[in-house]
């Protein structure tokens, strides 16, 4: 499934280059290439939870793009609705119940940022989080990023999919700065220093991200920007 993020992801960056040069008959040829892709991700079974949570974000990335065309947000909500009965049952609980008046509910966890507290995926608390926050793969490529790491840089998160963090670190500094704590952080050894960029001084932590068996299938990032004062 990722390939097909990776080739999804490259063919809106190159259907973007192809706008900027005004080049139209570049632009409709990629075009068609579009929703087959798109077809093909959404036909994929998942066989992670990783993978379920790239497909379901996916979706709502297509019904925010096409936000104003009522037709397609219906279709797509469809299509959101027919992926959540494939992974999680048409018999779930339905969340509508209304809960028992005896039941009484424990407030969440608290978020700590140095872990991935059980709920990595959980795109509500990533998304409003203040500092930049990724996830990379195994292989250095980005899986997830928040708006502010999308800002930072200034790519939204389905044209960081598939990305290698190359492109935007660097090879020197990747070689030199950050290969070896993300190899060790794939070991399942996190890491959390201070560099300067910029004039600027940010800590950076690095987490190993596990999947239900345990196992290490990546790196939560966060990265904080410090005050002079803080660093």
């Amino acid at each position: 499934m990722l390939e097909l993020f990776r080739a999804f992801s490259l063919r809106c960056a190159q259907i973007e280059e192809a706008i900027r040069l005004g080049d139209d008959g570049r632009v409709e040829a990629l075009d068609r290439d579009i929703q087959p892709l798109v077809e093909a991700i959404l036909a994929c079974r998942a066989s992670s939870l990783i993978e379920v949570y790239m497909q379901l974000q996916f979706v709502s990335y297509l019904i925010a793009q096409d936000a104003d065309d009522g037709a397609f947000v219906t279709q797509y909500a469809a299509v959101l609705s027919y992926l959540l009965d494939r992974y999680f049952g048409a018999h779930a609980p339905d969340w509508r119940v209304p809960l028992p008046a005896d039941m009484k509910l424990r407030p969440p966890p608290a978020y700590i940022p140095d872990t991935d507290n059980g709920q990595f995926l959980n795109a509500a608390i990533l998304q409003t989080l203040p500092d930049r926050v990724a996830v990379l793969t195994k292989d250095y490529r980005y899986l997830y990023s928040n708006p502010v790491n999308c800002a930072h840089l200034g790519k939204n998160a389905m044209q960081l999919i598939g990305r290698h963090i190359v492109e935007f670190i660097g090879e020197e500094r990747f070689a030199s700065e950050v290969k070896e704590k993300l190899d060790a952080c794939f070991d399942g050894v996190p890491a959390d220093y201070t560099y300067a960029r910029d004039e600027r001084h940010n800590r950076c932590r690095m987490v190993p991200l596990h999947d239900a068996a345990k196992k290490v299938i990546g790196a939560l990032i966060t990265i904080q920007n410090l005050r002079a004062a803080d660093a």
